[in-house]
């Protein structure tokens, strides 16, 4: 395998700041941000927007939509042939 061909795959922290929720896993992400984890370890830091603490479908906060109105509001309009 060639060498310096492929970037480096290490131990950092992703944080969603909006969940109050971070997690600790692989990456080749890059930061200049570092946080100090609970193993006592420095990690470089990468904030997310979202991640499973948040995003609505993890969370069961999903919103279903009226998909039998729409359907019918369609069959009014142009006559449902």
């Amino acid at each position: 395998m060639k060498k310096d061909l492929h970037p480096d795959y290490r131990p950092v922290v992703f944080r969603d700041r909006g969940a109050d929720f971070a997690f600790l896993t692989r990456s080749t992400a890059t930061s200049d941000k570092s946080i100090e984890w609970e193993d006592g370890n420095v990690y470089p830091l990468i904030d997310v927007d979202v991640s499973s603490a948040s995003h609505p479908f993890y969370t069961g906060r999903v919103r279903t939509l009226d998909t039998a109105g729409r359907v019918e509001r369609f069959k009014q309009r142009y006559g449902g042939r």
